[in-house]
């Protein structure tokens, strides 16, 4: 094998499995085939096998391989030259239980001194009126804390703020249009489907199969704009393998199609890094990404936030950018707080450790 890793760069098994999950990617590695023993792989690179077993558990959490008992591990992401076969097991519709209160509360003695803090710094700022698209210094936290945490390099005008989720659908319909044919996954949020249809546009329910939308319901769909919950849809808890992303990707290559987002939750996944975005693994400069901090901090926490592909910038300031932002800059200035001093990064490592000690075996 000709992979060659920087041990002075860290960690060293994320630097293994990016090597690995490109040769899957461009079919080094088929479909099906065997990916080297861990023992190999350890050997031919002078590192320790539980560094290959963490880049082999990360390849697995994000869809690329699987483990097989006694026989190693194989391949599952599939060619992204078409579509996949249609799943044959398809979601019941029961809800899977995904509680917000699953996730631990975030600290109040932290946030009741963060709040203080900003008072003292800021006094009379936080009286002044938000820019439109929000306040330069949350926009500026959240596009370093995405670089830091979801490989996303965005600028500061691509970054929306809004009051939750729900507003911010609302202006991605009146930024993409009331003539479009909106997709979504069946069963989903609720509130989505409510809000496509108080906009009274016409909208697809896409039928969710165990790794994400029915491929055949996705080509045989009208939409113009699909609306995904890549991570873990609510309220079935599927997630979409990285075969199903990248035919999610393929289907929007067809001339002015889009793909919404929703990134809702993905900080806690217990792998030891998130999964890709939709936003990142497009080349094509299609995908709008939004997430809330409502899961991650507090219900009470009304901020939300969309990333503009570069194309659409332009055209959301022209026909969009007078509306006001809907979060008071208090408001912002305090989650720029905890951003910034590694609180709010602090809490989501503190509730992913719990996790996975919740799966370790006992």
């Amino acid at each position: 094998m000709n992979y060659v890793i920087q041990k002075e760069n860290r960690p060293v098994y994320l630097q293994i499995y990016k090597l690995i999950r490109n040769d899957i990617i461009n079919q080094v590695f088929p479909f099906d085939s065997k990916l080297p023993s861990k023992r190999f792989l350890a050997d031919e690179l002078a590192v320790s096998t539980i560094t290959v077993e963490h880049a082999y558990a990360l390849l697995c959490d994000e869809g690329y391989a699987e483990a097989r008992e006694r026989s190693g591990y194989f391949v599952i992401f599939r060619p992204t030259d078409g579509f996949a076969a249609s799943s044959a097991e398809t979601v019941p519709l029961a809800h899977s239980q995904l509680e917000a209160s699953a996730y631990p509360s975030f600290s109040l003695s932290i946030l009741s001194k963060t709040i203080r803090r900003v008072l003292a710094d800021y006094q009379d700022a936080i009286l002044r009126k938000s820019p439109n698209g929000g306040s330069t210094e949350l926009r500026s936290a959240i596009r370093q804390y995405l670089a830091r945490n979801r490989g996303m390099q965005v600028e500061i005008e691509q970054i929306i703020i809004g009051s939750g989720a729900e507003y911010l659908y609302r202006l991605i319909v009146e930024l993409l249009g009331r003539d479009k044919v909106y997709g979504i996954e069946y069963p989903s949020y609720d509130k989505i489907e409510q809000i496509y249809r108080a906009a009274q546009v016409d909208y697809e329910l896409l039928p969710l199969s165990a790794e994400g939308i029915d491929s055949s319901a996705l080509a045989a769909a009208r939409a113009d704009v699909l609306h995904t919950t890549p991570y873990r849809s609510f309220p079935s808890g599927v997630t979409a393998s990285a075969s199903k992303r990248y035919e999610y990707i393929h289907w929007s290559r067809q001339t002015k199609r889009f793909i919404v987002e929703s990134d809702y939750g993905s900080e806690f996944a217990v792998s030891s890094q998130p999964m890709e975005t939709l936003f990142v693994l497009s080349d094509l400069d299609n995908v709008i990404y939004l997430n809330t901090f409502s899961r991650t901090i507090s219900p009470a926490i009304r901020i939300g936030y969309m990333v503009l592909p570069r194309q659409l910038v332009k055209p959301f300031q022209e026909k969009l950018g007078f509306y006001s932002c809907t979060v008071p800059t208090f408001d912002q200035l305090v989650l720029t707080e905890l951003i910034h001093n590694g609180d709010f990064e602090r809490h989501i490592n503190r509730v992913r450790r719990s996790k996975r000690k919740e799966l370790l075996p006992r």
